[in-house]
């Protein structure tokens, strides 16, 4: 991908603030300020990822020619680049990463024309913050430097927990572990450190452990989360019970230290012929109704969404070196990247008044390089304005509708629509349910 003078001078006003905070770290670890110093390694790292730069030789063949975001054109080799990047500090990426998160987060409360999905604005009244959790494994090594041959061929690169805010669909925290077979319950400690008082979190099954449910609950934080296939549990009351809904209380667990008995409510929705089964640890369904349990759960996809992003598209399942250091720098720096996506995305849902869910991420990373065309022919000067144009909507940034939008029906005892044969929705402009429900 070509660079662009426009989006290098806004990535570099952008992070420049956050770089100059962690020159006093810098030095404190022993860094001298010599050519390849902190900046430049910011930028280097930075344009591997949305340049989609083949490896280190070329980059340095990059910095040589035409050098790239803010720095000018430096003959440096590509012995000292490469070795460079086994030894700049990764925790200076992750503190750069946290001192822009705030940011973001005052960015994304700026805007305010896009709508929010009517679950999420239901369940804003009721809770702080709505987060989803889920671990990941890194893909295998596939590219080493010499310095590092004897790393076994196919080893993989690690373990990722994050924690996503379905709201701004911003990283909340990232957690890295060097066993990539690790269980997605060896998060649960960082989880819990992590939470605030009136946090809903949205589980996968692989945090199925009643345990740690219950230290949740206890800290005054809720959950959503599947139902396993082999779990048990005894009906205690039921809220509603018609053909396609079923609400009610249940008590699981076997009573000791490990598995204590919890009490939980299971929800449970009919679309077509099968039945999804959601489990929650809100039991009054005036706080949450049924549907905006099964439609909450639905957007735990995002945080998948978020790891297809920064595998697939931003080259993370593409680790650039076996050293640990520079697993964790790419890692940090993957996920930067995704960030500063992500604030991109909602500034253009908000320049046309359009949901986030409406707008592609992919499209608009592989639309850079006909903005850095168009803004050369002097066509265009904004990448907001020119991502939002009309005309430019062949580019994909806005997704098409493929289903009519329906509103969600947030009525906590939906038994009476049931038995007058009404559908779970009603017409709006929302998005549709149905789609929320995929497993």
């Amino acid at each position: 991908m070509m660079e662009d003078g426009m989006i290098a001078a806004q990535l570099e006003q952008l992070v420049t603030p956050a770089v100059v905070a962690q020159e006093k770290y810098y030095r404190q670890l022993g860094m001298r300020d010599r050519i390849l110093n902190l900046p430049l390694m910011v930028a280097a790292v930075l344009t591997l990822i949305w340049r989609d730069v083949a490896g280190v030789r070329e980059l340095s063949r990059i910095l040589a020619r035409e050098g790239f975001l803010w720095c000018e054109p430096t003959q440096v080799s590509q012995q000292a680049l490469s070795q460079r990047f086994l030894t700049f500090p990764a925790e200076i990426f992750e503190r750069i990463f946290r001192e822009l998160l705030p940011e973001f987060e005052r960015k994304w409360h700026s805007r305010n024309k896009r709508p929010l999905p009517s679950s999420i604005q239901f369940a804003r009244t009721k809770f702080a913050q709505i987060w989803a959790s889920d671990g990941s494994t890194l893909e295998a090594i596939f590219k080493k430097l010499d310095s590092l041959a004897e790393v076994p061929k196919n080893q993989l690169a690690g373990k990722i927990g994050v924690v996503i805010d379905i709201v701004t669909r911003l990283p909340v925290e990232i957690w890295f572990q060097e066993n990539a077979k690790a269980s997605d319950m060896k998060f649960e400690a960082d989880i819990l450190k992590l939470v605030k008082p009136q946090t809903l979190i949205l589980l996968d099954r692989g945090f199925c452990h009643y345990l740690f449910w219950q230290q949740l609950i206890e800290r005054n934080v809720h959950l959503i989360t599947r139902l396993n296939n082999k779990a048990s549990f005894t009906v205690e009351s039921a809220f509603t019970n018609s053909y396609s809904i079923r609400d009610r209380i249940v008590t699981m667990g076997a009573g000791n230290k490990t598995t204590p008995c919890i009490t939980m409510r299971l929800v449970e929705i009919k679309v077509g012929k099968a039945w999804y089964s959601y489990l929650t640890s809100v039991l009054d369904p005036l706080i949450l109704p049924p549907y905006v349990v099964a439609d909450l759960y639905g957007r735990r996809w995002r945080i998948e969404e978020a790891f297809n992003i920064v595998k697939r598209l931003l080259g993370l399942s593409y680790i650039w070196t076996g050293s640990l250091n520079g697993i964790k720098l790419q890692l940090w720096g993957t996920w930067l990247f995704y960030a500063i996506l992500v604030d991109l995305g909602d500034a253009i849902a908000d320049e046309v008044s359009l949901p986030f869910d409406r707008i592609s991420l992919e499209m608009i990373y592989r639309g850079l390089y006909h903005f850095y065309v168009a803004h050369h022919k002097g066509l265009a000067s904004d990448p907001i304005k020119y991502f939002a144009a009309h005309e430019n909507r062949d580019l994909g940034i806005v997704k098409s509708i493929r289903k009519p939008f329906k509103k969600l029906i947030v009525d906590p005892f939906p038994d009476r629509a049931s038995r007058e044969g009404s559908f779970f929705f009603e017409p709006s402009a929302q998005p549709c349910l149905t789609t929320a429900l995929a497993p």
